[in-house]
Order: C-alpha cells, then structure tokens, then sequence
C-alpha cells in the first residue's frame, strides 16, 4: 500500500484540470490500474453494509477497478487490511468540506487523472444488486455518456421501496429532471450510474466546482446529459431495501427531503449552468 495526500494542486497540476475545484482528501492506493473503468462507491459509515458489498463486488469478478469515496468513516469499516483483501484499487477518504458531492468530485477528478475511460458508481449502503455494473460498463463501451440505472424498466426490480419515495421519485423528481435534460428518464434518484470521461471533461458540464456539495452534482449530470446531446441509455437494476428494518439513507427528517427537493428544482431551473 502507498498513502499521499491529495488536494486541488495534485489536480491542477495536469492540463485538462487547471480550473477544478476538488475537495483536500487522503489517498491509500493498493494496487495499480488494471481496468479502462472505475467502479467508485461513495460511503460513511455504513458498517457491514459496505463490507458485503465489496466482497459481492470481488466474488462477481466485474472488470472494473474499485475506488471507494468515503466522507469520513469512523465506524472501522474501511480498515486497510479488509479493503485490500476485498480487491479495493484504492480509498480516497476527504479531509475538505462537503457532502456527497464533494466525495463525486473528489473521486471523478482522481479517476480522470488515472486514465480511466468512464466511471461507474454505486451507492454503499448495499440496496443495489452488483451484477448491473457489467451492463453500464458494456453501454459505456457501446458509446453511452451516460448510463442511468433504473428499477422500473422491465427487468428491474424495487422491492420495499418506502412508499414516499416511490411517489417522489416517479411523479416529482423524475418528470421534473426529464422536462429539464430533454430526455425521458424514471428513476432519477438512483445513484447507480455511469459516465464517460469525454462527457465529464466537456467544457459545457464542468462538474468540478464547489457548488456542487451536497446531491446537486447527481441531480445536474442527469439534466445536462440531454441539454448538450450526450448519448444516454438506461439499464435496468435491482434496488432493494431492507425488510421490516430502518431505511439505510442519509437523506432524514423533514429538512432532508426539503433540501433534496430544492437542489431538484435548482437544477431543474438551471442555476448550476456553466
């Protein structure tokens, strides 16, 4: 294992980042590149959640090279010695401000500078089935810019999917960003998805900017995708919560679902436009 410290002059050091604005992270590097794509995980403490799904990762043999974006964890979780035996290419933890969008950033603008031709990411809280990242890096090498997962294209699967949500997403936040990025779109707060490195760096999109901090950077990479006329599929995924137990999110309380409705409409409305 090799550990540096990471911030926006290791970035800007190369060409094509001289104005990216990514959060100050530590590094713990365990193996080389291996693949053309990234798998990021973005995580805080999410326990044993997080482990199964790394070892459900490494037993599907999935040709990708695993980064994980962890927030911060102080739960135990990540610890060098599991990470690296779960075929973890590296944790990139952040010491700088911000939320899951600063993990985003902070992991995007290491992969770009890795080399890796497109990155797909999925949540690290263990609802969502593995085997869909094959299908998203397939679409990615088919010329795909963006990839979104979804549970309600046939074949998908959503089981018990809080009722709240189900109506949030399908008849608010879904319309809403579909209407923005000219592009029909069912479900939009699925984190699992997968991007292009030429979409990423496309002047137009510019998602290295510290605006982007909490789910903003989600909610616009989906809208501007059709707004520049980037190729975007879709791939059906299982999502599945937790039976008769809490609902593994960071998204609570009353102010939770407000601010995450209002980054919707802020989007929506194009406030994060270049």
């Amino acid at each position: 294992m090799t550990s540096s410290v990471g911030n926006e002059t290791s970035i800007t050091n190369l060409k094509f980042s001289d104005d990216w604005d990514v959060p100050s992270f530590e590094l713990a590097k365990y193996d080389d590149r291996r693949h053309a794509h990234a798998l990021v995980i973005p995580v805080i403490n999410e326990g044993e959640r997080i482990r199964a799904q790394l070892m459900r990762i490494r037993d599907a043999n999935l040709d990708v090279d695993v980064i994980v974006a962890d927030g911060g964890s102080s739960d135990g979780s990540l610890e060098a010695d599991f990470v690296s035996g779960a075929g973890v290419r590296a944790v990139l933890v952040k010491t700088g401000q911000g939320k899951l969008s600063a993990q985003l950033r902070m992991a995007y603008a290491w992969c770009l500078r890795e080399g890796y031709e497109g990155i797909v990411t999925i949540d690290g809280n263990g609802k969502d089935g593995v085997d869909s990242v094959s299908d998203m890096v397939g679409k990615l090498l088919a010329g795909c810019d963006y990839v979104q997962g979804s549970r309600y294209l046939p074949s998908g699967v959503a089981e018990n999917t809080p009722l709240e949500r189900t109506i949030a997403n399908r008849f608010i936040h879904a319309p809403v960003l579909s209407l923005a990025g000219r592009h029909w779109y069912t479900d939009t707060t699925n984190g699992f998805r997968a991007y292009s490195a030429r979409y990423l760096m496309d002047p137009r999109v510019r998602p290295f900017r510290q605006v982007f901090e909490s789910y903003e950077l989600l909610f616009y990479l989906t809208v501007r995708a059709g707004q520049i006329g980037m190729k975007i599929c879709h791939v059906p995924v299982q999502r599945i919560y937790p039976e008769n137990a809490a609902t593994p999110t960071k998204i609570t309380g009353l102010k939770g679902k407000w601010d995450v409705l209002k980054q919707t409409f802020a989007v929506a409305l194009g406030a994060y436009k270049p």
